[in-house]
């Protein structure tokens, strides 16, 4: 079981982790979506729909910090999951999570070139064929296969390089924010956004559904605790402090963009963000800079959970519940090599899929977020019920309380995307999705997963030692 016989280097600080975590969550996705929220929920629906967001991820991400200090182990939601529920749910779990992790830097591979269609003047290039509408041009192709290729060789060298790669990208992103929030601060001005009154709670549950995509990344720190030279107690704080930090940034940035343009103008922007920050600055200069910011935050992100899918793969891989060549590590670099390839080979093909592919990726990549956490909260639950005397650098205070209120959320959030729901995953596209990962899924763990029941004494007698 990972965790137990692999022989991953301790070599990430606090600051990595933090770092890793943090850039994951605000990474593209505000720079391309921020218009889309204010126009459907307006400024106030938007603050609304994420603070919603944010309570469920700090909740889960609190209980992610209690796992994380007990089972400090590459992996994460796998081994704790694996400890709760058994090999099954762990699968479920885990394949879920690795769903959203997937999904995030597929999105990436397509979002760097739209933020390169926005920068460089003629950019879209050789038009090849359409998908629901939206051109797929040769140089997307090109220029997204390209960053795929770089991005997998980053992380196949060394987790250490893709953590100082991230720290550089994310303080360019957070200073670009930063820089938004100051100038509506002293140029913005109340624009014609639909107030909360008239969008209603559709509104507000068309950006809570989003939040999940969003706030993804605070459970890359548990996938690579096993990487990190820190004390167990203080990586399960490091979770809700990344999360807190931005709910803060995501909240800034929504209010920034809301004083500076309308919703109906914002969305029509490929890029509102970078549109907002023109507008505030009068500058276009200003806001081809936020767009270069917009590219620091497709690869913080694609770096993240590039570096996330891997190890959860990874995890898989050692359980047995996918081939186990999958799970071989680099004898020189001490990555997981195999998955690390097999990941960022499958990305290079999302831009034959063109831009329209981004939306479907979002909202069916969320549903595989939300599942892996309603997991892991049960996963909690019946670790504090079962092993109360299990080892918790990090223990919540009123734990059931917490597992309560999480069960609830998450729950909650998996009703948005379930059919009659406010904000239902659209046939065909969004649930083809989930439904041809799920039949692979099925088709993975049934030919491979005969001897997995064993992993389960295996990781609870070494945790024993």
């Amino acid at each position: 079981m990972a965790g137990n016989d692999s022989d991953f280097e301790r070599i990430l600080t606090k600051k990595d982790l933090f770092v890793l975590a943090f850039g994951a969550m605000i990474g593209w996705g505000w720079i391309i979506q921020t218009g889309f929220w204010i126009d459907e929920a307006g400024v106030a629906g938007s603050v609304l729909g994420f603070v919603v967001g944010a309570i469920m991820v700090c909740v889960v991400g609190l209980i992610y910090g209690e796992l994380t200090s007990a089972m400090p182990f590459v992996g994460g939601e796998h081994v704790y999951s694996f400890r709760a529920l058994g090999p099954l749910w762990s699968f479920v779990c885990t394949w879920s999570l690795v769903l959203g992790y997937v999904g995030v830097v597929v999105f990436e591979v397509v979002a760097l070139p739209s933020a390169m269609a926005f920068i460089v003047p003629g950019f879209n290039v050789l038009e090849l064929w359409t998908v629901a509408g939206e051109p797929v041009y040769a140089s997307w192709i090109l220029v997204g296969g390209i960053g795929a290729i770089v991005m997998t060789g980053l992380n196949y060298r060394g987790v250490k390089p893709a953590a100082q790669f991230q720290t550089l990208l994310t303080l360019v992103i957070g200073l670009a924010g930063v820089m938004l929030v100051i100038g509506a601060l002293f140029n913005g001005q109340t624009q014609a956004n639909p107030p909360l009154s008239d969008v209603g709670t559709a509104g507000v549950a068309t950006v809570a559904i989003m939040t999940p995509f969003m706030f993804v990344g605070f459970d890359v720190i548990p996938q690579s605790a096993e990487e990190a030279d820190v004390p167990p107690r203080v990586i399960g704080l490091l979770i809700p402090a990344a999360v807190s930090l931005a709910a803060l940034f995501y909240v800034g940035v929504i209010w920034a963009s809301g004083q500076a343009m309308p919703g109906v103008e914002l969305v029509e922007s490929p890029l509102p963000a970078a549109a907002a920050m023109e507008t505030i600055f009068s500058s276009q200069l200003i806001g081809r800079i936020m767009a270069l910011a917009g590219i620091a935050g497709i690869l913080t992100s694609w770096n993240s959970f590039l570096l996330g899918a891997s190890r959860a793969v990874f995890a898989l891989a050692d359980s047995g519940m996918i081939p186990r060549r999958i799970n071989a590590l680099h004898p020189e670099y001490n990555t997981p090599s195999t998955a690390i390839v097999l990941i960022g080979g499958l990305s290079i093909f999302a831009p034959l899929f063109g831009e329209q592919m981004l939306v479907w990726i979002v909202n069916a990549s969320g549903l595989g977020l939300v599942v892996a956490w309603f997991l892991v909260v049960v996963s909690f639950l019946v670790l504090r019920y079962r092993e109360p005397g299990l080892s918790r650098p990090l223990k919540l205070p009123s734990g059931y309380a917490f597992g309560a209120a999480g069960l609830v959320l998450t729950l909650g959030f998996i009703g948005l995307y379930l059919p009659g729901g406010p904000s239902a995953l659209v046939w065909p596209y969004e649930w083809a999705i989930v439904l041809c990962w799920t039949l692979l899924g099925v088709v993975l763990y049934g030919i491979t997963s005969t001897d997995s029941e064993i992993e389960l004494a295996d990781l609870e007698a070494n945790e024993l030692e």
